[in-house]
């Protein structure tokens, strides 16, 4: 999995900007409030640091007498302590008119880093104080969350990515069919469905009510052939975009269960697992309902299973078929409900450490 980087600046983000006449003393900095405990949760949440600053020529030949060292030592001493750990540490000792290749905004710094990691620019942030770090978010290809103490501070910056909504938006183009679906698993929405199957747009709609998510799907497939490719590919397209937006999954609540209706019963069995495998059982009494041929059921959640990479069990009975097959949709929904839920703190839900 790619790594989560944040790199951050130094002076004025991590520590007070020290006077230039403290900057070589030894206990001479503060750490910005709520740093360690901000730090502490975006660890936690799954996130690498990366410390990058200029230092304006201290301890060159220019500046023998000014040595930042004892500074730059204590303060990753004090981070430590807390188990705050950084994964590298890169810092320009040029003054500007040098024209090195390693001052920030360039990447010179970080050239060696990144060619050894596997990283995600959609998930990396910088977070600094300067236009410099504005720059260098996008020389690098990512966002910036420019410190500010009484604006953007450490407690809403982590607030910010961790608690970052779980969204995706997946096209997916075939010979048979076009399909876009959108997702949003943390903002219920009246959910907006068009496959060209009535039925089955309302049985969709259950899961996305039953699940607490929004939902937006739209299929233009060959029903002039059958229902079998959308019934199929809008399976395919709904599991890859719950999987993206699940991200790493930390913290989600990984299983889910259930669903009675009248006279029937489904019961659904859910793992986020990062495993695909189903299981069906259960005979529908007719071949349609409307004009969801009631064989592509299983296939869809068949389907939607192995792109989600979940294990997915479900077994029904009843004797009305319009209830049996909603009743699976609605279970299946409410399974995912908990299995979704981020509220089982920052870890991923297994001893493995990924799922």
């Amino acid at each position: 999995m790619s790594k989560k980087i944040l790199f951050i600046d130094r002076d004025g983000t991590l520590i007070e900007e020290p006077p230039d006449e403290q900057i070589d003393r030894l206990g001479k900095f503060r750490l910005e409030p709520d740093a360690i405990p901000a730090l502490l949760r975006l660890r936690d949440a799954g996130y690498q640091f990366v410390m990058v600053s200029n230092q304006d020529g201290l301890g060159t030949r220019r500046f023998p007498k000014r040595n930042f060292q004892p500074l730059q030592d204590l303060l990753l001493q004090i981070l430590a302590s807390q188990g705050i750990e950084f994964a590298a540490v890169r810092i320009c000792p040029h003054l500007p008119a040098d024209r090195c290749d390693c001052r920030k905004p360039k990447l010179g710094l970080l050239t060696d880093y990144l060619r050894a990691s596997a990283w995600s620019r959609e998930d990396s942030a910088v977070i600094g104080d300067r236009p410099t770090d504005v720059q260098l978010a996008e020389n690098l290809g990512i966002r910036c969350l420019r410190y500010d103490r009484r604006k953007l501070g450490w407690r809403e910056i982590a607030r910010q990515l961790v608690d970052a909504p779980r969204r995706a938006r997946v096209l997916r183009r075939t010979n048979e069919t076009s399909i876009t679906v959108t997702v949003d698993l943390d903002t219920p929405a009246p959910a907006n469905i068009d496959t060209g199957i009535g039925f089955f747009d309302h049985m969709l709609e259950q899961i996305a009510r039953n699940a607490g998510l929004g939902l937006e799907i739209t299929c233009d497939g060959d029903l002039e052939v059958d229902e079998h490719h959308t019934v199929e590919d809008v399976g395919l397209a709904l599991g890859t975009a719950l999987k993206q937006a699940l991200g790493d999954k930390r913290g989600v609540g990984r299983y889910g269960f259930v669903l009675p209706m009248d006279e029937s019963c489904a019961q659904v069995a859910l793992d986020l697992s990062g495993r695909a495998y189903f299981v069906f059982k259960g005979r529908f009494p007719r071949e349609l309902v409307g004009e969801l041929p009631t064989e592509l059921v299983p296939h869809f959640f068949h389907s939607l299973s192995q792109a989600l990479a979940a294990t997915l069990h479900m077994t029904v009975t009843g004797d009305n078929t319009h209830h049996m097959v909603e009743a699976l949709f609605k279970g299946f929904g409410r399974a995912l409900r908990p299995a979704l839920a981020r509220n089982a703190g920052s870890e991923v839900p297994s001893t493995k450490g990924v799922l």
